[in-house]
């Protein structure tokens, strides 16, 4: 396999029952601390103004989360950061919201949750919420979500920008769509990337397409169902190798055709 050039991870962030933001989450996923899941609080992202923020839903909201957390300690100008948001299946309460009301005999649907129904409202309401104009992409690979996100974002920083804010997030259907798409739990997680080693990078990413193969599996059984029941939370053994300052590879699901091996250096300071 040929890799690509390397990119570097500035920061990171996570949201899930029991992976309440980075530092929390990185000493579990290093082994320092016991996984307790619990129901997440809330989500009340301080980046959108309130009224705003009560037309919106919790896909949504996860989404600005993370990507508040990703890029809150930075401490340069965030609106002229290019991003990508990625989600398997987008916003799944208002797709079932949706599709109760077209099957009424005089259907109804209201606009605000027909615009926060497509693939890219949570990167609208990013872009409003810190007045950027800054490109912004979303995309959807069903299993293979993160692996999507994190190949475009690597491509935009090899060839269009020195520095991007990926984003992954879903969150579970109502029934009966859970009966068809069963979402274990809610997870939403964060990158900044940079074409350049900088002061802050904690790691450096290689990305090579591969023929399929395993992924790779967290030890923790609790971690692992987490991992296997949501397609955002795919991301997690590559956030443990982080959380770790681990050099290892890790395989993400992509493709039938095709795996991504991400190979992960760890940089000390």
């Amino acid at each position: 396999m040929t890799a690509m050039n390397p990119v570097y991870v500035q920061s990171v962030a996570v949201l899930a029952p029991g992976l309440v933001g980075w530092p929390q989450a990185r000493a579990i996923l290093a082994g320092e601390a016991t996984y307790a899941p619990a129901p997440l609080a809330p989500l009340k992202p301080a980046k959108l103004a309130p009224d705003v923020r009560r037309r919106t839903t919790e896909h949504i909201r996860l989404a600005i989360e993370v990507a508040t957390e990703a890029t809150q300690a930075l401490d340069d100008d965030i609106r002229s950061m290019h991003s990508v948001f990625a989600s398997a299946e987008s916003d799944g309460a208002i797709a079932h919201d949706i599709c109760q009301e077209v099957a009424k005999d005089s259907p109804q649907v209201s606009p605000t949750r027909f615009h926060n129904s497509v693939n890219n409202a949570p990167a609208g309401y990013w872009c409003m919420a810190i007045g950027s104009q800054a490109p912004s992409t979303s995309v959807a690979g069903y299993d293979g979500t993160f692996a999507v996100g994190l190949l475009e974002s690597t491509l935009q920083l090899l060839t269009e920008t020195p520095r991007i804010l990926l984003v992954v997030h879903d969150t579970p259907f109502p029934e009966p769509l859970h009966g068809v798409r069963p979402f274990h739990a809610i997870f939403g997680a964060a990158l900044v990337l940079t074409r350049e080693r900088t002061p802050g990078s904690v790691a450096q990413l290689s990305l090579a397409l591969t023929l399929p193969k395993d992924e790779t599996m967290l030890s923790d059984n609790e971690l692992e169902t987490l991992r296997r029941g949501n397609p955002a939370a795919r991301a997690l053994p590559l956030l443990a190798a982080l959380a770790a300052r681990r050099t290892t590879d890790v395989r993400l699901p992509y493709l039938d055709s095709q795996g991504l091996t991400v190979h992960i250096e760890s940089i000390t300071t």
